[in-house]
């Protein structure tokens, strides 16, 4: 299988394949496609969760991922925007300052997060 974020991937395909090989193929995508990123894994893991969430068809999740595209933005860039939300959340419980319940504050913010809101953000 390859990957290609822009291209959506079949939802049994992606999630019969092993966790460890969803990042793999996350990974060698960017790889090839030059981007330099700060943590090249860190950057596929999340990628990857996003992507499992959108084949488990998370209804807050693929909601606010279609309502991305709707506002502009391409599909990688619909998954950065939400990988953005859960990377925030992560840092969160990581520094022991998420609420009791994370994921309802993900799904929350979810609910909040706009195509410009993510473009204002700095990177």
């Amino acid at each position: 299988m390859r990957y290609d974020p822009d291209i959506v991937p079949n939802p049994q395909d992606w999630l019969s394949l092993d966790e460890g090989e969803r990042i793999a193929l996350v990974t060698q995508y960017h790889k090839k496609a030059g981007d330099r990123l700060p943590n090249l894994l860190l950057h596929a893991a999340i990628h990857t969760a996003v992507e499992n969430q959108i084949a488990e068809d998370i209804t807050e999740v693929t909601s606010a991922f279609k309502r991305l595209m709707k506002e502009g933005l391409d599909r990688h860039d619909a998954i950065h925007a939400v990988g953005s939300v859960l990377a925030k959340q992560m840092y969160k419980i990581g520094k022991g300052e998420a609420t009791a319940s994370p994921n309802v504050e993900y799904l929350k913010d979810l609910g909040s997060l706009t195509a410009s809101s993510w473009l204002s953000e700095p990177r």
